[in-house]
């Protein structure tokens, strides 16, 4: 458990750097199943065309150059909700993104610096306008050379009088630091900040002087990163910088990004089913598929490095070695049933093996990422009811025809959940950053008949005044009839905070987990521009749940609360730069919704029930071990403030060790309830991370509580309070209670 403060640091110090687009860490996970960041963390998503664009980029006709900025600028404020024209406080807000993405961690740019970006910047807007972008490559240039001084500052250091400092204080986030005045200041931090990437490799038992070689050799592959930056690269930071002063969320991508994207919401792709990284240099295979061809080949194993790829049987191999991950990923995608061929080095016991395969590509389905439910027996109070656990890492769709979509394979689980008899069902939205609006409201509909789910804000191109959609849900099934809790945390957001919400508004399912959810409320749409120039990714509305908020920077409140590490003031929309207010409607639940009699017919929740369930619970999780260490971490973290003494990783690591040693066990690290345990764990088998997976703490008490709710509604049934529940509702709502499903109405 205590390394868990440094991994929670690290998650909100990334996370804001993913904001931003940082491609600069010198090490990440990527993926050929996957792009690594979850994208739909970042969008509520709407999509324009419906074909996929991935076909068109192997015919790309245009590549990204300076002419085509201003046009994309101009797309961009078609559509934004806010904005629809340029501004000199754009302007700056843009060359504010451009600096934080090229360095976010304050480790390059010294203040002097930022002021003359900002003066080589000057009417920016202007300049690109009429095509002149010399600008940008000059900020490009002296990036360039504040990373070469960094680079041959750290080797300086690292020599051989270098000495670590266990007691070396560092403030990693940025936002609570402020730039260096002078570079002597700016070398204290960076000593500082050394000392501290010298102490992440000592924490895996590493000695001095390998983590100072492996140091070193992250920065020289950062300054080869630099000088390989294409003309490309550097517009493309531009325009990214310029969709991000818009808003958090609207963003530009690539082709490339935008390949990822596509395959993140199709949740397949043709390739070999192997997640990679990148680690000193070398592409490691982290995890194989069950059923992709790595797999199936039973030549390969985690922790293999791939060295070189070639085309087919025949075709010449690549070297890979210290190529940048993407790269190696677009090597070895390729077309269903052709082949690809691989160079591995192995560390074996005695000596390092090396040996080739072959691998024909196929299509990999994404099954990791899929809903998907466990049958759990559960027995409180000698009593035994079966809970269906849904887990729902995102809201995935692919608008091809038959192409995989979170609502169709929701309602599929449901109809088994029914077949099984199952007496309650938890609903685990506790890691799901969201994805498309269309399966968040077909979800959503799912668990009520007809009615209204969202509505969402949208611009008048006629009027420039703000017009109101609403999204409905218009099958009068009701899927599943019975009691339903939902798992939140901080890291849900978009999507599932309309799904979360509207459920919790029309009083239709127990909402618990962290205090509340991320708080975005904004809508993006993703926009295909020509061949070869990506995409845009604009925010195009504000969505409103069925009781009217708007769940932007408050979100949705849990029902129960337990404690969470991430229940923090760092994580959530509020946080991030140029995020948009908050905004409240009238609420506009349909009557139709609620069926009273019937096969349809659900139960709306009673407060007296909630408190009920809540009391019990509550006493669980005070009587709890792993909540009293999550409670722990959170004083810990309270106390440390942002100083961090990088000592404290060492410590915290021999003291889980020696406890590990003491109880038995291997030296896993143990989470907050509300982590999916995915980091670190991607060595570990399907059913391994589904083992660790229901050991959660938060998983646990979730099932708990739809036990609670199960047994409390069966209870209020035998004593006829059916049709009180029912009255009590229309009571303190406008709604009316319908005896069958009827029309959604506004």
């Amino acid at each position: 458990m205590g390394g868990f403060i440094m991994k929670l640091r690290q998650l909100i110090v990334l996370r804001k750097s993913l904001q931003l687009g940082n491609f600069w860490n010198s090490t990440f996970i990527s993926s050929l199943l996957v792009l690594a960041l979850n994208v739909a963390s970042n969008s509520l998503l709407l999509f324009w065309g419906s074909q996929s664009h991935a076909q068109l980029l192997r015919n790309q006709t245009l590549e990204l150059n300076c002419v085509h900025l201003f046009p994309i600028q101009m797309k961009y404020l078609e559509k934004h909700v806010n904005f629809t024209q340029v501004s000199t406080n754009m302007e700056f807000r843009t060359q504010d993104q451009l600096i934080k993405r090229l360095d976010p961690q304050k480790l390059y740019f010294m203040e002097k610096d930022v002021n003359q970006v900002h003066k080589i910047m000057s009417a920016l807007f202007k300049k690109i306008q009429q095509k002149e972008c010399g600008s940008i490559d000059q900020v490009e240039k002296l990036f360039e050379q504040r990373v070469k001084e960094r680079v041959d500052y750290a080797k300086k250091y690292l020599g051989e009088k270098f000495v670590f400092n266990p007691k070396t204080k560092i403030i990693l986030d940025p936002d609570h630091r402020k730039r260096a005045q002078s570079v002597g200041e700016l070398n204290k931090f960076h000593e500082s900040y050394l000392q501290y990437q010298i102490s992440t490799y000592l924490a895996t038992d590493m000695k001095v002087e390998e983590a100072k070689s492996q140091v070193v050799r992250n920065y020289e592959r950062l300054i080869r990163r630099v000088h390989e930056m294409t003309k490309q690269d550097v517009w493309s930071n531009y325009l990214d910088s310029f969709a991000r002063s818009l808003d958090p969320h609207s963003s530009y991508m690539s082709a490339d990004a935008l390949e990822d994207f596509e395959i993140q919401m199709r949740l397949s792709l043709e390739g070999i089913g192997a997640t990679l990284s990148s680690q000193d240099g070398f592409t490691v295979i982290e995890q194989l598929i069950a059923g992709g061809a790595a797999y199936n080949s039973g030549k390969l194993k985690p922790k293999d490095k791939i060295v070189a790829v070639a085309q087919g049987e025949k075709g010449e191999f690549q070297n890979v070695i210290e190529m940048d991950l993407r790269d190696v990923v677009r090597l070895i995608r390729g077309t269903k049933g052709s082949k690809v061929k691989l160079k591995v080095l192995r560390k074996a016991a005695k000596e390092t093996e090396h040996f080739e395969v072959v691998l024909v590509r196929d299509q990999i389905k994404l099954e990791d990422e899929a809903a998907s439910v466990t049958y759990l027996d559960r027995t409180l109070d000698n009593v035994k009811k079966k809970i269906a656990l849904i887990d729902l890492p995102s809201f995935y769709a692919d608008n091809r025809k038959d192409g995989p979509s979170a609502a169709r394979d929701m309602k599929k689980l449901l109809a088994d959940i029914n077949k099984n008899n199952a007496d309650a069902v938890v609903l685990d939205l506790s890691t799901n950053g969201g994805g498309s609006l269309k399966d968040a409201v077909d979800i959503a509909g799912l668990f009520f008949a007809t009615g209204n789910v969202v509505k969402q804000s949208q611009k008048s191109n006629a009027s420039e005044q703000y017009e109101y959609e609403v999204l409905k849900d218009t099958d009068e099934q009701v899927d599943w009839t019975g009691p339903l809790v939902i798992l939140i945390s901080r890291v849900s957001a978009s999507a599932s905070e309309i799904v979360s919400g509207t459920l919790k508004d029309y009083k239709r399912a127990i909402v618990v987990g962290g205090d509340h959810t991320f708080g975005k409320g904004t809508v993006q749409s993703v926009e295909y521009l020509p061949p070869g120039l990506g995409a845009i990714k604009t925010t195009v509305g504000m969505f409103f749940v069925a009781g009217g908020n708007s769940t932007q920077h408050r979100g949705v409140n849990a029902d129960i609360i337990w404690p969470s590490i991430y229940s923090s003031d760092e994580i959530g929309e509020k946080t991030l730069d140029y995020s948009l207010p908050p905004k409240k409607i009238k609420e506009f639940l349909s009557p139709s919704a609620y069926v009273t009699e019937g096969k349809n017919a659900w139960k709306p929740l009673q407060q007296a029930v909630i408190d009920k369930v809540n009391k019990k619970s509550l006493d669980r999780v005070s009587k709890s071990e792993d909540f009293k260490k999550v409670r722990e971490e959170i004083a810990k973290i309270k106390k440390r403030g942002f100083d961090l003494i990088i000592g404290e990783l060492l410590k915290d690591k021999s003291e889980k060790q020696k406890k590990d040693k003491l109880d038995g066990k291997p030296g896993t690290e143990t989470s907050d309830p509300s982590a999916d345990g995915a980091e670190g764990n991607l060595n570990l088998s399907r059913e391994e991370r589904k083992k660790k997976y229901l050991e959660r703490a938060d998983i646990q008490e979730a099932l708990n509580v739809a036990h609670n709710l199960s047994e409390e509604l069966t209870a209020s049934s035998k004593n006829g309070h059916a049709e009180s529940t029912v009255k009590e509702l229309v009571k303190t709502s406008t709604v009316k209670p319908q005896g069958h499903a009827e029309k959604a109405d506004d």
